[in-house]
């Protein structure tokens, strides 16, 4: 039984030696390499779609878990992979169109299988055909998945072990190697994240001979066991030893991407060797020097009526080159009458033009004068508010300088009488 919920898509031994491809009839070999040959597809495809290695892994574990519920024999290797890639590059956020995808698969096919690379036509039937196929596998991808793609990578365990352990930098990177080239396995469906995080810390350990801490054991710490860590060496050790893998055709359906342009060759055409004609040395006979003659008689009326009906041709052809100058004339009449019409409508819309640029000028010059007016009657408008404001000003400027005089003269005539009276 597979489950297919969040991080429990985990198989026994007994279920992958009994998978649909065996069921199928494909060997253990080639069910080996043809998984090797998808992933390489996965991660090579993802380098030239500029994708980061997030992507690639989560498409090859995706790639892994179809193929454990699906047969090599029905579904192509080819198209199943470039739908990981495309249904990955969606779950983490960096998505890539179908169409930079198709063509991407489309020369990584023609490297690899040294074909002449060609274009590949967008509006061309070859590449609708791959779209539909390309979205028909992504559903096909997500039915079997049950919609649930959850996929947790043992990447991010690496760094938090190497720092617990307390092992130099340069195992960080080696390890992470390790854990790239485990996606080309079966170790992302058989064992959990944790697991193959701590047999790639090992082997990296192993390889710059560092030692780990054995007592107690470090592996407990995070939730491993030996015999998980010793299998994981082991397949990445096997993985290893293998030769490149290469595309097997397996699949019922063809898949290619590309468009091999094969040549016809047409039958050679024998042209049929004359028969030699042998002539005798005797002179003919009269009876067939009559025969001669006779066939020289009847072969003479076709003659005479081939030459009848070319005189007549001949006399038809001189009647049609004389009536050709009277038509030319006449369609040079009509074109030449044509012309002049032409010339007669062009000269009145000219005219048309000039008369309506007149009348744009005299409507823009009336214009201009309605404004001039208008700004006229401003300014006579300012001049008397203007002259207004004066006069007020210098009628109150008079009323001060009259009272003035009168306070002046009140006040003089008060002092006059001060005066008196006191002499």
């Amino acid at each position: 039984m597979i489950y297919t919920a969040i991080d429990t898509f985990y198989l026994t031994d007994e279920q992958l030696n009994n998978s649909p491809s065996r069921r199928d009839g494909i060997d253990e070999a080639t069910e080996t390499t043809l998984q090797i040959y998808g992933c390489d597809l996965i991660q090579e495809s993802g380098i030239l779609l500029k994708l980061p290695q997030a992507v690639m892994a989560t498409g090859q574990v995706l790639f892994h878990r179809f193929y454990c519920k699906k047969s090599f024999a029905r579904f192509n290797v080819k198209r199943v992979a470039a739908s990981c890639v495309w249904l990955a590059s969606k779950l983490e956020e960096c998505p890539r169109k179908a169409r930079q995808v198709l063509i991407v698969f489309h020369r990584l096919e023609c490297r690899r299988e040294n074909l002449p690379i060609e274009h590949l036509d967008t509006s061309s039937k070859k590449y609708l055909d791959l779209r539909a196929d390309l979205i028909r596998a992504e559903r096909h991808l997500l039915k079997e998945m049950g919609f649930i793609c959850h996929v947790e990578h043992p990447h991010k365990f690496i760094s938090n072990y190497i720092a617990t352990l307390e092992m130099p930098d340069e195992l960080r990177q080696e390890a992470w190697n390790l854990a790239n080239d485990s996606l080309r396995t079966t170790l992302c469906v058989r064992f959990q994240s944790e697991v193959v995080a701590c047999g790639v810390v090992y082997a990296a350990a192993r390889r710059f001979q560092v030692p780990l801490p054995e007592n107690p054991p470090w592996w407990k710490a995070f939730d491993a066991d030996k015999a998980g860590i010793d299998e994981v060496c082991r397949v990445l050790a096997h993985l290893y030893n293998l030769p490149k893998a290469q595309y097997i055709p397996v699949c019922k359906e063809g898949g290619s991407f590309s468009t091999s342009n094969r040549s016809l060759g047409s039958p050679a055409q024998t042209m049929p060797k004359n028969d030699d004609i042998s002539t005798s040395p005797k002179g003919p006979s009269f009876a067939v020097m009559g025969q001669e003659v006779g066939k020289d008689v009847a072969n003479r009326a076709p003659l005479e009526k081939t030459k009848s009906e070319e005189e007549s041709k001949s006399l038809a052809s001189e009647g049609e080159t004389r009536e050709e100058p009277v038509s030319k004339s006449i369609s040079t009449r009509k074109t030449e009458a044509g012309e002049k019409d032409k010339s007669h409508d062009r000269d009145k819309e000219r005219e048309r033009k000039k008369e309506r640029s007149k009348s744009w000028d005299r409507d823009r010059g009336r214009e201009r004068d309605r404004e001039d007016m208008s700004e006229r009657e401003r300014d006579r408008a300012k001049g008397r508010s203007y002259h207004s404001r004066d006069k007020g000003h210098s009628e109150k400027s008079k009323r001060h300088s009259s009272g003035d005089r009168d306070y002046h003269s009140s006040s003089y005539s008060s002092r006059d009488k001060e005066r008196r009276r006191n002499h």
